[in-house]
């Protein structure tokens, strides 16, 4: 049976850095993805360089962009979900989870996304982590779905150890440096990749891993 995904973070572009490869790869291995994004992004100081947007389009263009991100990726089912960018922390958290808990009740899925709370940097991130696992840690053992995350704090593998999942994308960067490219109000992708050749060895090495923690709910 296919895996059904479910993937639920804040902003625009967390797709795209955090696991854009991984989804592409079971993508085209049969997965069906929805992706729950809880923001536009509209708070983001970057406004492309040179601009290309100002703090009334931003949150339309970060939307197109998101659009644009998730068409690279494969994602077939896109979410936006309408909280405020920078405020997910101070939503009440029976507001938030009730949406991350309606939407995992439809999708059902077999595998589960999120940032890693408290190890996430950015409140947003920390605090969608946290209400995805207040919705999961709701369900029987036997009924919840594996849950990876991702995690870049400074302590995260101090307090957690190495990543366990680690999944090769190097047939999948092209989708990745797409994903990534469709983000331009906020990156440019030659800060990333530079001039290199996307199928060179280097970019392989540097790029073709993307690895991630299970979340225990012991």
């Amino acid at each position: 049976m296919s895996e059904k995904i479910l993937v639920v973070f804040p902003h625009p572009d967390d797709e795209a850095f955090g696991l854009s490869g991984t989804l592409a790869k079971f993508v085209a291995e049969g997965a069906q993805v929805t992706y729950a994004c809880l923001t536009l992004g509209e708070m983001g100081r970057a406004l492309g360089n040179p601009p290309i947007a100002n703090r009334e389009s931003l949150p339309l263009i970060r939307k197109e962009e998101l659009i644009a991100s998730c068409q690279a990726i494969g994602i077939q089912d896109l979410r936006m979900l309408g909280f405020m960018d920078k405020t997910v922390e101070f939503e009440p958290k029976e507001v938030v989870d009730a949406a991350i808990r309606s939407i995992y009740e439809e999708v059902k899925p077999t595998l589960v996304f999120t940032f890693f709370p408290g190890y996430s940097v950015h409140p947003d991130h920390d605090a969608t982590g946290a209400s995805v696992i207040r919705v999961l840690q709701e369900l029987p053992a036997e009924e919840r779905p594996k849950v990876l995350c991702i995690g870049f704090s400074h302590n995260m593998v101090q307090d957690n150890g190495e990543p366990d999942v680690s999944i090769d994308i190097t047939n999948y960067l092209v989708q990745k440096r797409n994903a990534i490219a469709a983000h331009q109000s906020q990156f440019q992708i030659s800060e990333m990749f530079g001039n290199e050749d996307i199928h060179s060895e280097e970019v392989k090495q540097r790029f073709g891993k993307e690895k991630f923690w299970t979340y225990s709910f012991q």
